[in-house]
């Protein structure tokens, strides 16, 4: 996704778990993001937008793929410096220009990126843990209360999305479900498309 041009700042937050033994953020595990993840990511986003970070699908002769992360260096003082501070937050060689992304475990390599990426189930529950749990469902055991619904707690980072319950309409909503009001179980949907929440 960061080959086809989607935003760092965007993407990496979602999808990933760690990199490189740096923990990204969990709302379902309430755990607060690694200050150094957050200012990678940063970091890969500012080099996104100057052009000085590339990605690289490789295919190999046995027809694997491959992805390569690739330091321009033609780049200026600031792209440099940028290009440094993400080395070592990686714990990369400063004189590597293009390094192997593996998807897994750490590995200690110090001229390698290994991330460990989120499977889908873990990016829906990472979206669940702040949707808006009505009391009513919680007091009934039908559902467990979301992060939002727990005192003093908010979202620590994540997807821009909000999901809240109530009994009357919204008035600017994106997209509005009315659930459950005839027993059916079956949900309405409604969309503003020129509105968001």
């Amino acid at each position: 996704m960061l080959q086809s041009g989607y935003a760092a700042d965007r993407i990496m937050p979602i999808m990933l778990d760690s990199i490189k033994a740096t923990n990204n953020g969990s709302n379902r595990l309430r755990r607060p993001a690694d200050p150094k993840f957050t200012r990678l990511v940063d970091l890969i986003r500012e080099g996104q937008l100057a052009g000085a970070i590339q990605i690289r699908i490789e295919r190999t002769k046995d027809g694997g793929e491959s992805s390569v992360l690739i330091f321009r260096t033609e780049q200026g003082p600031a792209a440099r410096g940028e290009r440094q501070e993400i080395k070592s937050i990686l714990g990369i060689r400063p004189d590597i220009r293009e390094l192997r992304v593996n998807c897994g475990g750490y590995s200690g390599k110090d001229d390698e990126i290994d991330m460990m990426t989120r499977s889908m189930l873990q990016i829906m529950l990472e979206f669940a843990a702040v949707v808006q749990v009505p009391e009513s469902d919680v007091v009934q055991k039908n559902a467990t209360p979301g992060l939002v619904d727990t005192p003093g707690a908010k979202a620590l980072n994540g997807p821009s999305l909000r999901v809240l319950v109530t009994d009357t309409p919204p008035k600017d909503a994106h997209v509005a479900a009315q659930y459950d009001n005839d027993g059916s179980g079956l949900p309405t949907l409604t969309s503003n498309p020129s509105t968001h929440s």
